[in-house]
């Protein structure tokens, strides 16, 4: 009994740390000063840029990017767009083709047929063509407004400067109830959990796709690692390593598409949590020993890539808490119940506390959202419950299942896409 107790009371302090920051990140969110660098920049003598967009069978998408693409406020003869098609088997290299011949010079095809699979093995092959100073990523589903490039670009003005991460917006938020939680779920993650990480100097998270890189960066890393699922998670910390700053942009947006079905989202953050977990076995040690970190740093860092493994933690926790209530053993700090009650509602989700979500929803402006709050428990239960699966069968899979790449099932549709060209 005395090591269900110990166990319980570890579990509910790791929960409290997580507690305690996502309050922080809130309140400099919403009164701190706040780090918009370069977000102003528009006349500059702009370096030259390679956007690669991964495509893996995005018919249903691709075009919507690529009109977005050809239409961006960059100077031409700098910026390059590639189209980096993994192996699709429906029309989307047919609908690649086309564009490459509407937009010559323009818009390039790297057809991959073979190789490991997965999107940083695609993106690995891929820029061993590149010549350009700066990459920009994409997916494929993605919609960048017209100044985007620029503002992703602009950061790297600055020498140190050697990732840049952009907001992710969902497009397709008014489908249904998971697409509206999803939006808010992204607001807190975006609006106020990488905000305060960029005001506060800490390590805001390049998430894959909407940002820019370096190749210099690239270059002194190592390049892209084809043997994890998380190739945006590993790149952070590789570059947070080699002592390359990391820069976030909350007014640069980007459009997606959130998944619409439970189905798909689980699978998604299943992923997710594998890719992560790479991640934090391997460089908890690394960021533990990395000297050139200030303290609030690595904190961060450590924190940061413990995002996922606080599911399980939080589940054995739950399990533990109706054990010891039902055996009359109830103690947790001297019995500070209402403390408890408020660690259990603040508990870590999977981007962001409930009370990140609400403020972000705040910043906003849409207030009314606000309304939609409590159901968000559901897709936390939902999402804990899938992220300790996803470690679960991570820990106990084959060295070569672990790298399992799984696309995220796309929604939106396109009619007649070769022929409206």
């Amino acid at each position: 009994m005395e090591f269900a107790h110990a166990v319980y009371n570890i579990i509910v302090t790791l929960i409290a740390v997580y507690t305690v920051r996502h309050y922080v990140f809130t309140l400099n969110r919403l009164y701190g000063a706040q780090r918009h660098p370069f977000i102003d920049i528009d006349t500059a003598n702009w370096p030259t840029v390679t956007v690669l967009v991964a495509a893996h069978n995005e018919e249903a998408v691709i075009m919507n990017s690529l009109e977005a693409l050809v239409n961006v406020h960059y100077p031409q003869e700098r910026i390059k767009i590639v189209v980096v098609n993994d192996r699709s088997k429906d029309k989307t290299g047919e609908i690649i083709e086309a564009y490459m011949a509407k937009y010559p010079g323009r818009i390039f095809h790297f057809d991959r047929k073979e190789g490991k699979p997965g999107k940083a093995a695609a993106l690995k092959d891929a820029t061993e063509t590149v010549t350009s100073d700066i990459i920009v990523v994409f997916d494929a589903d993605y919609i960048p407004g017209r100044g985007l490039i620029k503002q992703i670009v602009s950061p790297f003005f600055d020498p140190e400067t050697g990732l840049v991460m952009g907001r992710v917006v969902p497009i397709n938020t008014g489908h249904n109830l998971l697409t509206r939680l999803l939006d808010m779920e992204r607001a807190g993650g975006y609006q106020v959990d990488q905000q305060a990480r960029m005001n506060m100097g800490l390590l805001p998270q390049y998430g894959g796709t909407v940002g820019g890189v370096r190749m210099a960066t690239l270059r002194d890393v190592g390049g892209w690692h084809d043997n994890t699922l998380a190739e945006d998670t590993d790149l952070t910390y590789r570059a947070l390593l080699r002592g390359w700053k990391t820069v976030y942009q909350n007014r640069s947006e980007c459009y997606e598409e959130v998944p619409e079905t439970w189905a798909v989202r689980i699978r998604q953050i299943i992923r997710w949590a594998k890719g992560h977990n790479q991640s934090l076995r391997r460089y908890t040690g690394d960021v533990l020993k990395n000297r050139n970190l200030r303290f609030a740093e690595r904190l961060d860092a450590l924190l940061l890539l413990g995002v996922y493994a606080m599911s399980p933690v939080i589940l054995i926790g739950w399990v533990l808490g109706i054990y010891l209530f039902y055996c009359g053993e109830m103690r947790v700090y001297g019995g500070y119940l209402p403390l408890l009650a408020l660690i259990s509602y603040s508990a870590v989700g999977n981007t962001a506390a409930f009370f990140e979500i609400a403020a972000a929803v705040y910043l906003d402006g849409g207030r009314k959202r606000l309304r939609l709050l409590p159901l968000n428990f559901f897709n936390f239960m939902i999402s804990t419950i899938s992220v300790s699966r996803g470690i679960i069968t991570y820990v106990f899979a084959k060295p070569e299942g672990r790298e399992k790449w799984e696309k995220t099932e796309r929604f939106r549709t396109q009619n007649a896409v070769i022929m409206s060209l």
